[in-house]
């Protein structure tokens, strides 16, 4: 077998394309949760914690260079000028990311176990030969040894 046709059936299997086109919606889906965390959830989450803005909370480890312009609380402005920092806010924004993006897909892989559960045919009948292969072996079981 050559090498293309060996590529080809591999490219072509069922996982190979399922996980294709996993990767492609997750990407998609990616973007959507992180507009949902960004846009929606901390705002709100701003708002109840008093107007705290997760995305500048940040430990300034380095100096600031004397030819800096920016704002020093602006963590975006210091991380332009090269000052090295420890942005644990966006930190934490990713973190809320990550559980959301989990819970959603657990719910979702929820769901179709569910689906797959609904689909599956109840089991075969146990054949009558089978059936009396165990009746008689029963009652080779229970008779008295002699």
């Amino acid at each position: 077998m050559s090498m293309i046709q060996e590529f080809k059936s591999f490219a072509l299997k069922g996982n190979v394309m399922d996980l294709a086109v996993g990767v492609i919606i997750g990407g998609a889906f990616s973007t959507i949760v992180n507009s949902i965390v960004k846009d929606l959830i901390m705002p709100v989450v701003g708002l109840v914690t008093g107007g705290l803005d997760f995305s500048n909370m940040f430990i300034k480890l380095g100096n600031i260079p004397p030819t800096f312009k920016g704002n020093p609380d602006s963590y975006k402005d210091l991380q332009t000028a090269g000052v090295a920092v420890i942005g644990y806010g966006s930190f934490i924004t990713v973190l809320i990311n990550f559980i959301i993006l989990a819970f959603i897909i657990f719910l979702m892989v929820k769901f179709i176990n569910k689906l797959r559960k609904a689909e599956e045919p109840p089991p075969a009948a146990t054949p009558e030969d089978v059936l009396l292969l165990r009746e008689i072996r029963d009652s080779l079981k229970a008779a008295p040894r002699v």
